[in-house]
């Protein structure tokens, strides 16, 4: 017998002296039938050379149909015990919080002054290329991701799939929101996203390399409005606010994330993007919130099956030996 093999309710072993019991305690039915009274019985008995058979009898049954009886019983026991098979016990990783990536695409993102592997690059693809590793490693989270320009667009909605927002991600590429940068419509349209979710704990990641040039609304009254939703924002500054390429505005990034309780990061190059997604995961690490399963494969049906296969066995037979013992009796 496996070592994983057991009974959940193998209490139910004690009901197998039960029909000893019935039998001990209980008088046995008998079977009545019709009786003929006249004076002259016992006179005519006698002449017919007939013994009269009682008005009431126990019917008796054989020991084959007695073992068979028992045995359906002990069947039904063991289906009742419920064995199973228990698998090793297995940890299921449960959603902790919506964790939001606001990706600008403006036009500015494709100046292609950043390396990877000393290979010139754009700074989206250096991005892009970056985030991926820390999408996958997000597992305990439900990603998000809105892509930003002149406007904002939802390209993930809040999943656990983090495969498919792998993918969105790497299809995605410069201009597709507009050529401007909106940050304050972006964390709006972040909020919205929230709002339509049931988790508490709420993360935004907001990486851009230039100034709010939105009329709509201004980038730190949407952080009020994030902050007042117990929304962490942690803002990324794409680009050296030093060169002549960059219209970097690290004040107002600087601002939001310390109105919401982030904080703000600095990558002038991939080296420094991938360090600041390694500091990231510091500030927000993983949380595992874990329940414990159980895999079970239910046997029960295996002795029901066969106490039914046998109670019906033990019917026919029953029924063929009434109908044998009518036949031969004319």
């Amino acid at each position: 017998m496996p070592d994983n093999f057991h009974f959940a309710y193998p209490y139910v072993a004690f009901l197998a002296i039960v029909p000893f019991i019935i039998y001990w305690l209980l008088p046995a039915i008998k079977n009545r039938s019709t009786a003929l009274i006249h004076p002259y019985f016992e006179a005519s008995a006698t002449s017919a050379k007939q013994k009269p058979k009682k008005a009431s009898q126990i019917k008796k049954r054989t020991w084959f149909a007695s073992i068979c009886m028992y045995v359906i019983w002990l069947l039904l026991l063991l289906a009742m015990a419920s064995p199973e098979l228990v698998g090793k016990p297995e940890k299921k990783v449960k959603t902790s919080r919506n964790f939001l990536i606001l990706a600008d695409l403006s036009f500015s993102m494709a100046n292609n002054d950043w390396y990877i592997d000393k290979k010139r690059v754009t700074r989206w693809e250096a991005v892009k290329n970056i985030m991926q590793d820390f999408i996958v490693k997000r597992e305990s989270d439900k990603m998000g991701l809105i892509f930003f320009g002149s406007n904002a667009y939802i390209q993930a909605p809040f999943t656990t799939d983090l495969k498919t927002v792998k993918s969105m991600l790497d299809e995605a590429d410069v201009g597709m929101a507009g050529q401007m940068t909106n940050i304050g419509k972006a964390i709006v349209k972040g909020m919205d996203m929230f709002e339509r979710d049931t988790i508490q704990n709420k993360v935004i990641l907001l990486l851009t390399d230039g100034i709010d040039s939105g009329t709509d609304i201004l980038p730190l009254d949407a952080a009020n409005m994030a902050k007042k939703d117990s929304t962490v924002i942690y803002t990324v500054g794409i680009g050296d606010p030093g060169s002549r390429s960059s219209d970097l505005d690290e004040r107002t990034l600087t601002e939001i994330a310390e109105l919401t309780n982030g904080k703000y990061f600095r990558a002038k190059d991939a080296e420094a993007l991938e360090k600041i997604y390694t500091e990231l995961e510091k500030l927000e690490p993983i949380e595992y919130e874990e329940e414990v399963y159980t895999p079970k494969t239910f046997l029960y049906y295996y002795p029901l099956g066969a106490a039914l296969l046998l109670g019906a066995i033990l019917a026919i037979l029953n029924n063929f030996i009434i109908i044998y013992k009518r036949f031969t009796s004319h």
